[in-house]
Parts: C-alpha cells; structure tokens; sequence
C-alpha cells in the first residue's frame, strides 16, 4: 500500500478536477502515519484525510517534496 496525496481546488471553485497527485515513497510511509497521529498504515485505508497547509508542509519537508499551499491537499492509502 502507498500514500497518495492529491489537490484540488478550493471547494469555491467550480472545477473539481484533480489538480496535483503525488504518490509518497513507502519508506516515508510508518514517519508520515505517526506525524498524523494514526495507529497504522491499515486504519488511514479508511477514507482521504483533508491535510491543513501546515500538515502539508511538515510532510513536505520530510519527503523533501513541494506539495501546493493553494489547493485542497489530501492523503489517502491506495493499494
């Protein structure tokens, strides 16, 4: 399983297509569920979590990736 974290615009906006997709390196995955605050990989399977911008950017910076501040960001598990 693989953490994916996925943008979209605002929800005043009228365009809900996706605007930014990002699948996380496994090895990120136990420090990326932990900063959550999640038990496990197992129990984040259960839905998209809504990422506040400082989330996005703690995790960000542990991926040593850029995630966009202006959008809607998410994390979810997919197989």
């Amino acid at each position: 399983m693989n953490l994916c974290i996925t943008g979209f615009l605002p929800d005043n906006f009228e365009d809900s297509s996706l605007k930014y997709e990002l699948y996380v390196d496994s090895t990120f995955n136990d420090q990326i569920v932990q900063l959550l605050g999640h038990k496990s990989l197992n129990q984040m399977a259960s839905g998209e979590w809504l990422l506040t911008t400082e989330r996005a950017q703690q995790i960000a910076l542990l991926i040593n990736q850029t995630i966009p501040s202006d959008l809607d960001v998410f994390i979810g598990v997919e197989a």
